[in-house]
């Protein structure tokens, strides 16, 4: 039911979160990650997950 949905949605942004963490390390800003996933509304978790993969690389190259 919803609360499936909820978890499946909170363990899909605590992955992406981690994934962030090990990529980024030392340049990972949790402000900015929050800002990513809450400011763009809700979105399908495909497109979340390219959404924080593109994030994941502009930071590094910034």
């Amino acid at each position: 039911g919803q609360a499936t949905a909820y978890k499946t949605g909170q363990l899909a942004i605590l992955r992406l979160r981690a994934k962030a963490e090990a990529e980024l390390g030392e340049k990972f800003d949790l402000r900015k990650f929050h800002e990513l996933i809450l400011g763009n509304g809700a979105m399908p978790l495909g497109i979340l997950e390219r959404t924080v993969d593109e994030w994941i690389a502009k930071e590094k190259a910034a």
